[in-house]
Order: structure tokens, then sequence, then C-alpha cells
């Protein structure tokens, strides 16, 4: 990419969408992960970002797109075209900017980020960091007296989301919060 073609580049915010697991074929195509929750939210012609290296997000556009499950699509990408290319990429996790979701998952924990996390009881807690999907649950993360804290958001701990005004208002367990607000 020319230098002069940076200032045309939106640094929206990225959300982690999912990770590189395997190779697939001779052609250089890679199983992709994912926790979009649809299979139809990535077409051919779509940029997904790579961290080849942490806070480091390398654009890679979309060729083609199999899926055949829920959670898992193959994928061929530009300049992606042997084995070894693919190699490349297994582990590495896989980002999106956040207005690509807002069409796919309307009610997903991952366009949550940036939220300001309030609990009923400690009050505002400050802004989602990052979420995670667990084999049974989302979690969140916020800073909370300069200590990372994963707040769950499952059914019992969620009691509204606010989406116009960024808010994610909770009842959190009470003793969950002790170990950062001392």
């Amino acid at each position: 990419m020319k230098a002069s073609n940076f200032s045309a580049i939106n640094f929206a915010p990225m959300l982690r969408v999912g990770k590189i697991v395997a190779t697939h074929g001779l052609a250089g195509d890679v199983v992709f992960t994912h926790i979009a929750g649809k299979r139809s939210w990535l077409k051919p012609g779509d940029v997904l970002f790579l961290a080849l290296q942490k806070g480091s997000f390398i654009p890679y556009f979309i060729k083609g797109v199999r899926s055949e499950k829920l959670d898992e699509m193959i994928l061929s990408l530009e300049d992606c075209n042997t084995v070894e290319a693919a190699r490349r990429l297994v582990g590495k996790e896989v980002f999106v900017k956040d207005e690509v979701l807002q069409t796919a998952a309307i009610d997903s924990p991952l366009l949550w980020l940036g939220f300001e996390a309030i609990d009923q009881h400690a009050g505002n807690l400050g802004p989602i960091q990052d979420v995670y999907k667990t084999a049974q649950q989302w979690l969140a993360t916020v800073v909370v007296n300069g200590k990372e804290a994963l707040l769950p958001l499952i059914e019992q701990t969620l009691r509204k989301v606010d989406v116009k005004a960024k808010r994610l208002y909770l009842d959190l367990p009470p003793g969950l919060l002790e170990v950062y607000l001392d």
C-alpha cells in the first residue's frame, strides 16, 4: 500500500470474531472458526483483518466462502494461493470492523465492545475492553481500579442493553467485584 493511501483508511474499532484453525486443500484455502452467529455475514469482496503480530491488523480480501457449519467457514483469500502461505495464517486471530457485524448479529455481545458496564450495586465499572465466548457463556473484560475483571454476560446478570447510549446494565453476583474494588 502506498503511503498516500494511509489517509483513506478508516481505523474503526476492530472486533475479534474468530481464528484461522487449519489449512484446507492445496490451493491456499483456510478453515475459519467464528462466533458471529450466522453463516451469511461474510461474502466475497469483504475484508478480514488478521493479527499476524500483536496489535497489527493485516487486511485479507475474501475471494470465496464455503460454509457447512454455523460456526466454521472455508475461505479463499487473495494473495494466499499455496498451502505454505495458508499455514502461516493458522492460529492467527481474525478481526473485522465493528460495522460489519452490525447487520449480522444485532444482539451479539461482540457489538458491546466499548459499552459502559454498569453494575446495579457497584455503579459504573468502565468500558468493556473485550468479549470472549467460552463453552458455557460470554465474558466481558473491564478494567476496574487498574485490574482486569471478567464479567459473566448471562441471562441472570444482564438487566438491560441500551444500544443507543452504549450502556450495559448488570446485576452481578455478590462478592464478584470485591477483589477489584478494594
